[in-house]
């Protein structure tokens, strides 16, 4: 691992780190965040999962949870979302929504994306065993949240693993990607035509089929300009009332889907996160 950068703020130290990843085949590149802390003391970690287009560098730079961190005793992780190289496949005509930024969380089985989109296996399990073994990280205490794409993320990991991750949020998430165009172009470039592949792969899904966390937390800008026909809230809403999960869904009048509206409420979240974390 090497480090890229490292900063001290806020009494702790903002690094950004670059690895050769084994789970897509290409150098991959992510920021930590760890605050002031006793020596020899383990401290709980929360994963930021990204949006389409975004990298590492967009929370790290915008997101305004240094402070909150700080205070809180919180390690911030945030990995790129998807692979990237001059021999990683992208999008045929270039698109934003798939490809290159728009890696989605899962594992492709389709060509020619296999053998690099494999996000999910990258967050999952490689990066996790590299933060234990060189941050002062207690992975018995790990938390999952993330924006768009990355709160799609977010839910569908800590749904299916409900036991790692103690606390899950999410900003303006695609809740139901096997239902609005993101989504459908997404899964279908990645996973293939069979729809009843893509359900781990959709928190809506997910719920509907058991998965089960105590309770989510959501904000949702009420002037996102993509509310209505990619992020549909309301179908969350829905699961999460016929399951019995305790979701608390905020919508933010005014705000749209920019960071502005993230950093905003980013150290809501945090102190969410960290009651849970203990």
């Amino acid at each position: 691992m090497e480090a890229v950068s490292t900063n001290r703020a806020f009494g702790g130290v903002q690094g950004v780190y670059r690895h050769a990843s084994s789970a897509t085949g290409t150098d991959m590149t992510f920021s930590v965040y760890v605050p002031p802390h006793a020596e020899g003391a383990k401290l709980p970690v929360v994963w930021y999962l990204s949006g389409l287009t975004c990298t590492h560098a967009n929370v790290t730079e915008k997101g305004e949870f240094r402070a909150a961190c700080a205070e809180l005793g919180l390690i911030f992780v945030a990995p790129d979302t998807s692979p990237r190289g001059e021999s990683v496949p992208d999008d045929p005509a270039g698109a934003y929504d798939f490809g290159l930024g728009a890696g989605f969380y899962v594992d492709a089985s389709e060509e020619p994306y296999a053998a690099n989109y494999r996000m999910w296996s990258y967050v999952t399990d490689e990066l996790p065993a590299l933060i234990a073994e060189h941050f002062p990280a207690d992975m018995a205490r790990q938390s999952i949240m993330g924006h768009s794409m990355g709160g799609h993320g977010a839910l569908t990991i800590g749904l299916s693993c409900p036991d790692r991750f103690k606390a899950v949020s999410a900003f303006a998430p695609i809740v139901a990607p096997g239902r609005v165009p993101w989504g459908e172009k997404a899964l279908t470039g990645y996973l293939g035509t069979d729809r009843s592949g893509w359900r781990k792969h959709d928190a809506v899904a997910l719920i509907e089929d058991g998965a089960r966390v105590p309770a989510l937390l959501v904000d949702q800008g009420g002037a996102d300009q993509f509310l209505a026909d990619q992020l549909k809230p309301e179908l969350l809403e829905q699961a999460c009332a016929d399951a019995g999960i305790d979701l608390t869904l905020r919508i933010q009048p005014g705000y749209d889907h920019s960071y502005y509206f993230i950093s905003t409420f980013m150290a809501d979240h945090l102190r969410w996160h960290a009651v849970r974390l203990g």
